[in-house]
């Protein structure tokens, strides 16, 4: 008897501990999908300035090749449409996890420059051969950056 009571408490708590991890899953609260890709497109800018503004600081070796791609998935990216990232009903307070001012859908046109802006900075180091180029392109880029998230980032999510 002790055989069978052991193996039956097992699966009971095996069953038990499943169960409550399907049910926490299923009340966890999740990203919208726009907020996440939206997360993710911005992770990917950021590391690509990352490389870029390694290589001008000089914390890494310049690559020209490794520049002029990163500037080209900056430029892909900024690139994007908006129109499926940006859908309203997701800012800040909306949507958990959203940084997103209400600013992006009531000043839209303003939006779309700064992407614009961010697209064109980029579009300026497609190419870039030498250390000098990389420098003197760094203050746009991160210049486009700096002016979208003063006007349309909220504050961090506590």
């Amino acid at each position: 008897m002790p055989k069978l009571f052991r193996a039956t408490t097992t699966a009971a708590i095996g069953a038990a501990v499943i169960a409550t991890a399907v049910f926490a899953d299923s009340h966890a609260a999740k990203l919208d999908p726009a907020v996440a890709a939206r997360h993710s497109q911005m992770q990917m800018v950021g590391y690509h300035i990352g490389l870029l503004g390694a290589m001008a600081k000089g914390e890494m070796e310049f690559n020209a090749e490794m520049a002029s791609g990163a500037a080209q998935n900056i430029n892909a990216l900024a690139s994007m449409s908006q129109a499926t990232l940006w859908i309203e009903g997701t800012a800040q307070g909306e949507t958990e996890g959203s940084r997103a001012k209400a600013e992006i859908w009531t000043d839209a046109s303003g939006f779309d420059e700064r992407f614009e802006a961010l697209a064109n900075a980029s579009s300026a180091l497609v190419g870039v051969s030498d250390l000098d180029a990389l420098r003197a392109g760094m203050g746009d880029l991160g210049g486009s950056c700096k002016a979208c998230h003063e006007k349309y980032r909220g504050p961090k999510n506590e």
